[in-house]
């Protein structure tokens, strides 16, 4: 059998492949996510791995999920997220996804979601943010991390993407720094996803997922505003992906009374 989890995301998409393949690789979702998840079909078919078999199940999650139409589960970002996050670490904690569309503080108990909060504003303080603002820097977004390293941070204060991108170019015409700015940029970001977790904090430890999750720098940035550590995690961009892999397994099984049988598409 192969269990195989669909991310799909705004800017990408995860695929984990769990059971007689292991893999996971991500790709740009491009303008449509349906027309990405087809082209992963096909990639996953040279590999060997047929979507279409009754010895495959597919479970999608993530912005454009239901783009999947392939997939025998549709699954909820929160759920994915929350045991992935399990499955890497082995232990309950806080998660903080920092997604390209929106941002979420999960709170996970023994692999379950225990409770959540959802960003209910712009996506100022997501990952999309991050791509705008390089963008509008005429950077790309690993030279904009290197560059707030440098800097000093610059304040942007606008819950609002477009209104924040105005400050940015308020700067840019007053001559600033770059690297000032690129400091701003991600100090905005950061303090917005802390303002999120202190609005629903909690002591266990902290785990950063989604695209930013395997950047020790916002990771620190995150860390000094919330006053506490913030793990990043190598896989930490698959855990979505991983957690519909496994709810993909688990469903299977269940299905079948916990009996490894072929699994017939719905």
């Amino acid at each position: 059998m192969n269990y195989i989890g669909l991310d799909l995301g705004s800017t990408a998409v995860k695929v984990v492949v769990r059971g007689a393949h292991m893999m996971q690789f991500l790709m740009p979702t491009g303008w449509s996510s349906r027309e990405t998840a087809l082209q992963i079909k096909q990639l996953l078919l040279k590999d060997g791995v047929d979507m279409d078999s009754e010895e495959t199940v597919v479970a999608a999650t993530g912005y454009g999920r239901i783009s999947a139409d392939f997939a025998d589960y549709i699954i909820t970002e929160i759920s994915c997220h929350g045991k992935g996050a399990y499955a890497l670490t082995g232990r309950s904690g806080t998660v903080i996804d920092v997604g390209g569309q929106d941002t979420k503080i999960i709170q996970m108990e023994n692999g379950k979601v225990s409770d959540f909060l959802m960003n209910e504003k712009c996506a100022a303080g997501t990952g999309k943010f991050v791509e705008i603002m390089a963008n509008r820097l005429g950077i790309t977004i690993e030279e904009l991390f290197r560059m707030a390293q440098e800097g000093t941070p610059l304040p942007i204060s606008s819950l609002c993407t477009v209104f924040a991108e105005s400050e940015v170019i308020t700067y840019i015409g007053e001559g600033q720094e770059r690297k000032n700015i690129a400091a701003g940029i991600i100090d905005s970001v950061g303090t917005k996803v802390a303002q999120m977790y202190k609005r629903h904090p909690s002591n266990k430890e902290i785990f950063l997922t989604g695209g930013l999750s395997h950047n020790s720098y916002f990771a620190e940035v995150l860390a000094d505003k919330i006053e506490k550590p913030v793990k990043i995690m190598d896989m930490g961009r698959y855990a979505g992906a991983l957690g519909a892999a496994i709810f993909a397994e688990e469903k299977s099984k269940e299905l079948f009374n916990g009996r490894m049988c072929i699994t017939y598409k719905k």
